[in-house]
């Protein structure tokens, strides 16, 4: 399939308006949108002690652990194929497919893609199959090891969910990859090569090989005797990340699509902005450059000044770098305005799924498009001395206007930067 073209030239066709139809999730919060979207307007926390026959021997350990099992609605062949990472992504696909409206409709005559990421894949079920090889050796190791840890089998998994046939994509782009996802599903859309795509990402990081990694690094926040307390983005006395894991998964459509099918529509996916640092394989640049480039270009992709942005949904991760960073580039791209601009971080209330984070997070931001209002952050206090950001804490903020723009944000190792402009739309015309 190739883009569309205007009738009798070779002038590409106008872009098409990207919109979201559908949603699903499954967090730390809830196991679908409503339940962890209302928590999240709470102000509740998702962060708990882990533990389990895995985490004998370890010491005390927190993460944003999924309210729900993903495999509890999956029919027992999925359970059995399907790792952790791709059973979050299923059970949050296949919500976003019944909010859509999608749910028992005829769509093999459709063009409909995927594109759904992960940071690390499965990496869990690779250690349970090293598990089995050392201790019952080489002949017992299950048939389904390879494709349950490939970093595509989310992608793969949903593709088959939906009927897909106009491509699958899986992007791997640390802990922007669920971002990323959400992005290259609107490139699809915009160049007429899909009309619906169900986008974005999953992570099940959860494992205490994975969280061992994270510590070393001294990445972790340590504020296990108070695991709700933790992590605290932006906070001055922020000591680092609390892991978490879910899955995000959005429909986009093309407007003239959902219109014609009568669906409801949340937001436009307006404009995308990517960067890269090229500065360290773990650490952002310092002075948030690649940061603010993103949003810079997502910005301009929308058509959308700095000052006519009403909330900004931050990567916001707790590490002491990465917050200075990006709050060094909110000031930098919104000048003056980033004193009177909410800013949240959800990561605060789900820890941090890695490549799932990117599009849970995008939801979070749709809905406080769609519904006027924006979720608080917890354990902010006050911010690093020189940055002066207006972080929504307490209690929710609410918006004002008929089309509220607001930008996501996602950075992730390696220097990947994904902005994400989403803009209010207007019922159309009745009659």
């Amino acid at each position: 399939m190739h883009p569309e073209t205007t009738e009798g030239t070779s002038v590409p066709a106008p872009r098409r308006t990207v919109v979201l139809t559908g949603l699903g999730a499954t967090t730390a919060l809830g196991g679908d949108v409503t339940t962890t979207w209302e928590a999240m307007l709470r102000g509740e926390s998702g962060v708990r002690l882990v533990d389990g026959d895995l985490w004998e021997g370890m010491p005390p350990m927190i993460a944003g652990t999924a309210a729900v099992d993903p495999a509890a609605g999956l029919a027992p062949l999925q359970r059995r194929r399907l790792g952790r990472c791709a059973q979050f992504a299923v059970t949050a696909a296949a919500e976003a497919w019944r909010d859509a409206g999608l749910e028992g409709t005829d769509t093999s005559g459709e063009r409909v893609a995927v594109s759904v990421s992960t940071a690390t894949g499965d990496l869990g079920a690779v250690i349970d199959v090293w598990e089995t090889l050392k201790q019952k050796g080489w002949d017992r190791v299950p048939p389904l090891a390879v494709p349950t840890s490939m970093a595509n089998s989310p992608a793969a998994a949903v593709s088959l969910l939906v009927g897909a046939r106009s491509g699958v994509h899986s992007s791997v782009n640390a802990c922007s990859s669920g971002t990323q996802a959400l992005a290259t599903g609107a490139d699809l859309i915009r160049r007429g090569l899909a009309d619906i795509v169900v986008a974005g990402g999953a992570e099940a990081p959860v494992h205490p090989v994975v969280v061992s990694a994270f510590a070393a690094m001294r990445a972790l926040s340590k504020r296990v005797d108070d695991p709700t307390s933790a992590p605290s983005p932006f906070d001055a006395d922020r000591d680092g990340m609390v892991l978490g894991e879910g899955s995000g998964i959005v429909i986009l459509e093309s407007e003239e699509h959902a219109r014609a099918r009568g669906a409801r529509v949340y937001a436009e996916l307006a404009g995308v902005g990517i960067s890269s640092d090229a500065y360290h394989v773990v650490q952002p640049d310092p002075q948030g450059v690649g940061d603010a480039e993103a949003i810079r270009l997502s910005l301009a992709d929308a058509g959308v000044a700095p000052e006519e942005v009403a909330h900004f949904n931050a990567n916001g991760t707790a590490t002491l770098p990465g917050d200075a960073a990006e709050g060094l580039a909110v000031r930098e791209v919104f000048g003056e305005h980033a004193k009177r601009l909410p800013l949240t971080a959800n990561k605060s209330l789900i820890g941090h799924s890695l490549g799932g984070s990117g599009a849970i997070e995008s939801i979070a931001t749709v809905l406080a498009v769609h519904h006027g209002v924006v979720p608080p952050t917890r354990n902010f206090r006050r911010c690093d001395d020189g940055i002066e950001l207006d972080v929504v804490q307490g209690t929710p903020r609410k918006l004002v206007g008929e089309q509220i723009v607001a930008v996501k944000n996602s950075a992730g190792f390696g220097g990947h930067n994904v902005a994400l402009t989403f803009r209010g739309v207007t019922p159309p015309e009745v009659g």
